[in-house]
């Protein structure tokens, strides 16, 4: 309840009037359904675009994040090579660095490319620092997958490329899902690398986009805030309530072997 109140607070807040949002206590239930700050919030501000940018960021750094971690992950799990531990060790290092010491570099780098102000500025980064987690997580599924079942597979003919695609990413589906969710939390709520690289209205994601509420001197739109927020915040919490139990089956994959 302590997680969720802030939600709830967020949400009647901006089904408020503006007399209500001035006169009457904070935490005061709205008097009616009033859906004034919504239309405010889309037409005084490019809300619909920076929603798109978003969408548009969250699918491509998903995709390249389960397209690149899901093979990588397979190849250290079940092909037999070697230093499997120490390039799996490498890629769990990735987790040790903050995001902070590398922005001044790739600044410089995509300021050289030209990548600054595209969509690839935000994306190849969180592509980059969501890769361990992925591979962790798709590792501790593909760890305890039977091996006399892909043996099966190969001995009835089926090429290696068959197996990953035909038998080894269906039944990986709960770690994809874990996957997908857990970093679209955080690909959607990005505000660093956005607020870094880009700088063209344009092309702004929703959390930057939060800013054009701040009138001159500091003055707010309470309303039209809050309606904005309930707008940014809704599809992930749509996404997690849906993949809930997809989430948990997928953390929970390979922690016992059977």
């Amino acid at each position: 309840m302590i997680q969720i109140y802030p939600i709830f607070w967020v949400v009647c807040s901006s089904l408020k009037t503006p007399d209500e949002m001035t006169y009457t206590a904070q935490y005061a239930l709205p008097s009616s359904f009033y859906l004034g700050n919504f239309i405010s919030a889309l037409t005084i501000s490019a809300i619909p675009r920076y929603f798109l940018n978003s969408t548009i960021v969250a699918v491509l750094t998903l995709l390249g994040i389960v397209i690149l971690g899901c093979p990588v992950a397979f190849v250290i799990s079940k092909v037999r090579i070697k230093h499997a531990d120490a390039l799996m060790g490498f890629f769990l290092f990735g987790m040790m660095i903050p995001i902070f010491a590398c922005l001044i570099p790739m600044f410089q780098i995509y300021n050289a490319l030209g990548l600054r102000n595209t969509y690839w500025a935000l994306v190849l980064p969180q592509v980059g620092f969501g890769l361990p987690m992925c591979i962790y997580l798709y590792t501790g599924f593909f760890k305890f997958l039977p091996d006399s079942l892909l043996e099966a597979a190969v001995i009835d003919g089926a090429g290696m490329g068959t197996v990953f695609w035909k038998i080894v990413v269906p039944m990986a589906k709960n770690t994809t899902m874990t996957v997908l969710t857990y970093n679209f939390v955080f690909v959607w709520n990005e505000f660093t690398y956005a607020n870094t690289f880009i700088s063209s209205s344009e092309m702004k994601t929703l959390p930057i986009g939060l800013n054009d509420f701040v009138g001159q001197f500091g003055r707010v739109d309470w309303g039209s805030t809050f309606a904005a927020i309930v707008i940014s915040i809704l599809p992930t919490l749509v996404v997690y309530f849906i993949l809930n139990k997809n989430i948990i089956e997928g953390m929970a994959a390979g922690a016992v072997k059977s």
